[in-house]
């Protein structure tokens, strides 16, 4: 019958409602129908062993004992008989429902204390149960309700302490003093005053938990993407040197079979040196926290970059301008990796065999620039596409900045600003 009710969406908004329910009425949270600590099981049946049956039993334990022992130094008050103690115990039986049920729980819990103030039972700890129900609303977001039970509750004392005394038990009742209440009314204020700073510092601790489970989700968005772009220049390289070395190694196996054999050394120097790579990238996973077990390449590798550019049939020249310096290791890879991807595209792309590369050292900014004569093949050449993002990327994670795009002249030029940083010395 719950079922369909919550389905359809008929019955009273306490009924509908999960725990964690809004202003609005939308939204459950863990403790509410479709959370892990709710009542309802994963087969949406009624869990009885996940009601808070331990806490309910204690309090309904304490408020009988405690109510026993309260009544002795209450002889004016009425003798407590089978109905008080159903009174007394319909609050602890609410109270299993506090998580699934707050609102219906926190009216239900206040009615039977008024009933039980208004049949002349001695004062006691029925007033814990209260308490409890009280703050479980406040804290599963249902404050006004709360606030509500809480003050209908107040004014039935009064009600029952101050005007309708005369007409109910015990006989002879002078009604309550005026004086106690100032106690009651810091009761009942200190209730919903802790219950509130409870319920604002449980909505801190859950924001900052999901602010850094989306800081971690960052972190392994960028340290994913970081390690795709590292293959991909890896690989984009090597495998276009090899390509190329594969096919001038083909063409002449008949007609020059000594060059045939230079394009294979060619090949297998190019294979090595992206196996060595990948495996460092594959390094820095495995070891994680752990400090890579060989350096990343920088700018001081350009001339191997050179030779193996040289074994794809690129000739370049590489121009330094300004006082050189050593970077930090991520703008020096990074340095590396543009200069990389540039030459890469060039053997892909291009119709021209030569590329400059000039590196510029300036104040607080390296520059890289590196050209082509073109013109542009138009040929697939098996790219994924990602290069010329990926240097975007890498740019701009350094706050730097990439232009590419063709020269004037027919050509093609990639130019690179990253902040200089120098590298931090012991």
């Amino acid at each position: 019958m719950e079922q369909r009710i919550r389905r359809h969406g008929f019955g009273p908004p306490w009924l509908r409602g999960g725990p964690w329910t809004g202003a609005d009425g939308t939204g459950d949270g863990p403790d509410g129908p479709d959370g892990p600590d709710g009542p309802e099981g994963p087969d949406g049946r009624w869990g009885l062993a996940r009601l808070p049956w331990f806490t309910s039993v204690l309090i309904a334990v304490f408020v009988m004992i405690g109510t026993g022992f309260a009544a002795k130094g209450q002889p004016d008050r009425e003798q407590l008989d089978a109905f008080a103690r159903v009174l007394l115990l319909a609050g602890p039986a609410l109270l299993l429902l506090r998580h699934r049920y707050p609102v219906l729980c926190v009216f239900g819990v206040c009615l039977s204390a008024v009933l039980y103030l208004g049949a002349g039972y001695p004062y006691g700890p029925i007033f814990l149960t209260v308490a409890v129900a009280c703050f479980a609303a406040i804290v599963s977001g249902h404050r006004r309700a709360a606030w509500w039970a809480i003050g209908l509750l107040w004014a039935g004392h009064l009600l029952v302490g101050h005007v309708l005394y005369r007409f109910l038990p015990p006989d002879g009742d002078p009604g309550a003093a005026w004086g106690p209440e100032v106690g009651v009314a810091a009761w009942v204020v200190a209730v919903l005053v802790g219950s509130e700073l409870v319920r604002v510092r449980r909505e801190q601790w859950l924001h900052a938990r999901q602010e850094r489970a989306a800081a971690e989700a960052r972190r392994a968005d960028e340290e994913r993407l970081r390690i795709a772009r590292e293959l991909h220049d890896v690989l984009a390289h090597s495998i276009s040197v090899i390509n190329v070395q594969a096919g001038v190694g083909l063409a002449l196996i008949d007609s020059d079979p000594e060059q045939a054999r230079t394009a294979l050394t060619t090949i297998k120097a190019a294979s090595k040196e992206a196996l060595g790579e990948v495996r460092q990238v594959l390094d820095t996973l495995r070891t994680s926290g752990d400090a890579p077990r060989a350096p990343a390449p920088g700018l001081d590798r350009l001339p191997e970059l050179v030779e193996q550019a040289a074994g794809a049939g690129l000739t370049v020249a590489i121009e330094t301008r300004g006082e050189r310096v050593a970077l930090a290791p991520g703008a020096d890879l990074a340095a590396f990796r543009i200069v990389q991807e540039a030459l890469t595209n060039v053997v892909r792309h291009s119709g021209s065999r030569t590329a400059d590369v000039q590196v510029g050292y300036g104040p607080g900014l390296l520059t890289l620039r590196i050209d082509d004569a073109g013109p542009a093949t138009g040929d697939e050449a098996g790219g994924s596409g990602n290069g010329l993002a990926g240097m975007r990327e890498r740019a701009a994670a350094l706050g730097g900045t990439i232009e590419a795009g063709p020269r004037p002249d027919g050509g093609f030029r990639v130019r690179a600003t990253l902040p200089l940083k120098p590298k931090e010395t012991p």
